[in-house]
């Protein structure tokens, strides 16, 4: 116990950075964990508060599981998230590496950060306004693309209205959102490359894609491998606002927008039924703990070296 206390005393001012973090992971991350038995119990709300209700609910075992799963959208839910978070994954990879290597290669640094800052930006715009700013190019009356249409003689397009535009409307809004942030990690990653490397291809007569082909690319794979299994464990999460405000909830588009967050909203709005989106959310992360696990042993038997753990 003495040497504990010394311990802490020695990184007492670590501990402190550290204490913000640890607070918001356990109350905001561990504290919930409790409330995962209201996947087991059909809820219902007291006058005596939360935790007496969720005690004195009934259980119903798996049955909030087998209503979530035994409806007729329960297939394009789960079809709908898991594609789009791969594309996600795969093309928000490419682009946002892409995108970190055009900025490391720009010579005029001022001029690199100027683009960098654009390009971070709509980062911090929630999805309503990047909702209404998609709405502004999609409106079929005053929307700017049906006006360009209507320039080259093309009849206006009900985009509300046509499910199968929005599957790329949605890839490349999410693109244009996320790719920024995304690329921060990587940039950083090409920042703290020995610039030696680069100096000795340059004496051997290597041209500069040869350059990021043998030597960048290369050295961004470890940092590329665990972001991506990071992103697979949220391959069943959804993100919201993209989905429900981007295509405004029309209905006519929920073959190709209804993921299973947006489903659970629907569900939780009209019926009210907690334990039914409880186990939505468990049922979430237990597949995405299952699949970190998995693609992590596949890294770790392929690159020992690149896995997470």
């Amino acid at each position: 116990m003495a040497g504990f206390l010394k311990n802490v005393m020695r990184n007492r001012v670590m501990l402190l950075m550290v204490l913000p973090g640890a607070a918001w992971f356990f109350f905001f991350s561990y504290m919930p964990l409790v409330g995962t038995i209201a996947a087991f119990k059909e809820y219902r709300f007291s006058r005596d508060g939360f935790w007496q209700s969720l005690i004195n609910s009934e259980n119903v075992g798996w049955r909030n599981f087998e209503f979530l799963f035994s409806t007729d959208a329960a297939y394009i839910i789960t079809r709908n998230t898991l594609l789009y978070n791969i594309a996600f994954i795969l093309i928000g990879l490419v682009f946002a590496v892409a995108m970190a290597i055009t900025l490391s290669e720009i010579v005029n640094k001022r001029l690199a950060k100027v683009y960098q800052t654009g390009m971070f930006l709509p980062y911090f715009l929630s999805w309503v306004i990047v909702g209404y700013f998609v709405f502004s190019f999609l409106s079929m009356d005053k929307g700017l693309l049906n006006s360009i249409l209507s320039q080259f003689g093309v009849s206006s397009i009900q985009w509300y209205n046509e499910p199968q535009y929005w599957p790329y409307i949605l890839i490349l809004v999410s693109l244009w959102k996320m790719v920024g942030y995304n690329s921060v990690v990587y940039l950083a990653a090409i920042m703290g490359i020995d610039r030696s490397l680069y100096e000795a291809a340059m004496i051997d007569g290597a041209s500069k894609w040869q350059q990021i082909r043998n030597i960048t690319i290369p050295l961004l794979k470890p940092i590329m491998i665990i972001m991506t299994l990071l992103a697979v464990g949220k391959i069943f999460y959804a993100d919201f606002g993209l989905f429900y405000s981007v295509p405004r909830d029309s209905g006519t588009l929920y073959s190709v927008t209804n993921v299973i967050d947006t489903y659970v909203y629907r569900g939780l709005k009209t019926t009210g039924e907690i334990g039914m989106s409880t186990a939505a959310g468990l049922y979430q992360s237990v597949v995405g703990f299952v699949l970190v696990m998995i693609s992590n042993y596949v890294v770790r038997r392929i690159d020992k070296d690149s896995a997470l753990f």
